[in-house]
């Protein structure tokens, strides 16, 4: 099993939101709704997402906004515009303030689906690239082996590395004891023993020592999640 798209969709006509977010979801990708711009703003600061599919003209913040405020903190979540406004200086405006696509409404699900798929594996590579990553307080830096809580270094041994590393590359999304057995130790069965429950013990110890939050949450009798924190 391996990662599942996650997508953020912005939008707040229902009827549009639920057309979109069910064949997103029929396609196996993991899709959450914000109608509103700073609930949208909120769950894309958050990170985790693969790609963001947003509205222009949104209650309470406009899809502009959200953007640039995405990009000043440093979030480069791809981002699809899909709106009605359909002007070249609309366009322009939004691919200079940070967007990476600009679907016009109305639109053909297929192509927007074509789109999503292009940002995700834009997004994937990117991600596959990067020798630093972040999540909230926690930083990472792949290339020197070296982990961060809060600006305070973290010593963890090569498989708590490793399973360090799936969590905040999966940060947000749920996964399961399968996930970590196949993507952490590549093993393709249940050995019955208790090697996922003891390595999240012990990182879950090495990574809150003065943290007044957990990072690491159970999902009862589903998995881990990894929230990020600041």
């Amino acid at each position: 099993m391996g990662v599942v798209l996650k997508i953020l969709l912005v939008e707040d006509d229902v009827q549009t939101a639920r057309h979109v977010s069910g064949g997103m979801a029929a396609e196996g990708y993991d899709i959450e709704v914000a109608a509103t711009g700073q609930d949208g703003l909120t769950r894309a600061l958050g990170g985790g997402h693969d790609v963001v599919i947003l509205d222009r003209m949104l209650p309470g913040l406009d899809g502009l906004s959200i953007v640039k405020s995405m990009r000043a903190v440093g979030v480069q979540t791809p981002v699809l515009y899909l709106t009605a406004m359909s002007g070249i200086h609309d366009r322009v405006e939004g691919l200079e303030a940070g967007g990476d696509d600009y679907l016009i409404k109305p639109f053909a699900f297929v192509e927007l689906l074509a789109r999503v798929r292009a940002l995700g594996r834009r997004s994937a590579a990117s991600q596959d690239e990067q020798t630093i990553l972040q999540a909230g307080s926690l930083r990472m830096d792949r290339l020197r082996r070296m982990v961060w809580r809060d600006g305070e270094e973290i010593d963890l041994l090569p498989q708590e590395f490793k399973l360090l590393e799936y969590l905040i590359r999966n940060q947000g999304r749920t996964v399961t004891r399968t996930m970590l057995l196949e993507n952490v130790w590549d093993i393709h069965f249940d050995p019955r023993t208790s090697i996922v429950e003891s390595h999240i013990s012990r990182l879950r110890t090495k990574l809150n020592p003065n943290a007044p939050k957990d990072i690491i949450q159970t999902v009862r009798n589903v998995g881990y999640v990894l929230r990020a924190t600041r």
